[in-house]
């Protein structure tokens, strides 16, 4: 089940769940100290797959006033490989389309995945560079 809530809508459970899956992918996984909960968790939308009352995959969305963007994709690791980074993904673009129509979306992928972010209708806007000492790139999508 597709679960999209406010920060203030969110249980202390969901929350938990949510910053843990987070660190565990993106500091302890890829070995990467950095500010992990930010100021944007003040007040974005966040999409969580739930089922079985475990959150299996995520993803943050972010009203940026000219554009709208998505991150923190995850599917925490004992979930990966059955899909749900497509489910995630193609469930953040259409809560996107429905609460900001006709928006560009515009993300920072792992330049690793510009492959499946091109499967989605992504176009790269910029060469790969480094944030946080990972390879990265723009990349659009418009409607």
């Amino acid at each position: 089940m597709i679960i999209v809530k406010n920060t203030n809508e969110l249980s202390p459970k969901e929350l938990i769940d949510i910053l843990k899956a987070r660190t565990a992918v993106f500091v302890v996984e890829q070995n990467c100290p950095y500010q992990e909960v930010d100021d944007d968790d003040y007040n974005d939308l966040h999409v969580c797959l739930v089922e079985d009352n475990n959150l299996k995959a995520y993803t943050r969305i972010i009203d940026k006033g000219d554009h709208i963007t998505f991150g923190r994709v995850l599917v925490v690791k004992q979930y990966r490989k059955d899909g749900l980074g497509k489910k995630i993904v193609a469930a953040t673009i259409e809560e996107i389309k429905t609460r900001f129509p006709n928006q560009p979306i515009q993300i920072q992928a792992q330049a690793y995945l510009q492959k499946f972010y091109s499967k989605f209708g992504f176009k790269a806007i910029s060469d790969v560079y480094l944030e946080d000492n990972i390879p990265h790139l723009d990349m659009l999508l418009t409607f």
